[in-house]
């Protein structure tokens, strides 16, 4: 089985406990508002990373990030972007599986037309009463599943 980290929103912070809990993934997948490069190179050290650009993220480092691109892990096509509303895709149609956004900080795991749609919230700074959040996919046989991991403050 493949377990796979999914961050997004960090907005310049790392917590040491989204750290701490994405150890031992094979892969991390960030959705973007990252706001400095260190934060990629700081999950660089757990895993490898793939990441795209999010509406916060600015300079030269950010445009070399993808707004949106499909990556696949152990069998599995998942789509990431940062705001959902801008998906140019139809993920059923392209053989996505997951489709990984962030930008709302709202954390959902969904299942719509047989593709899993998954936001983990926010890693970053608290915004409003949102939870501080980060996701996994377990990947297995080609089969995935996601689920949500709420850190304490």
């Amino acid at each position: 089985m493949t377990r796979i980290g999914l961050i997004s929103d960090t907005h310049n912070l790392l917590r040491p406990a989204a750290a701490a809990w994405l150890q031992g993934c094979a892969h991390i997948l960030h959705a973007g508002d990252i706001c400095r490069p260190e934060v990629l190179e700081e999950l660089g050290r757990i895993a490898t990373v793939s990441a795209v650009r999010g509406n916060n993220d600015l300079g030269a480092w950010a445009e070399a990030l993808p707004g949106q691109c499909t990556v696949e892990l152990a069998g599995v096509r998942v789509h990431l972007l940062h705001d959902l509303a801008e998906l140019a895709i139809d993920p059923a149609r392209e053989g996505v599986q997951v489709v990984l956004s962030g930008h709302s900080h709202r954390p959902l795991v969904q299942a719509r037309g047989g593709v899993l749609f998954v936001n983990p919230g926010s890693a970053g700074p608290r915004r409003f009463t949102l939870p501080i959040s980060l996701g996994e996919l377990w990947i297995e046989d080609g089969q995935v599943r996601a689920g949500l991991h709420t850190l304490s403050a």
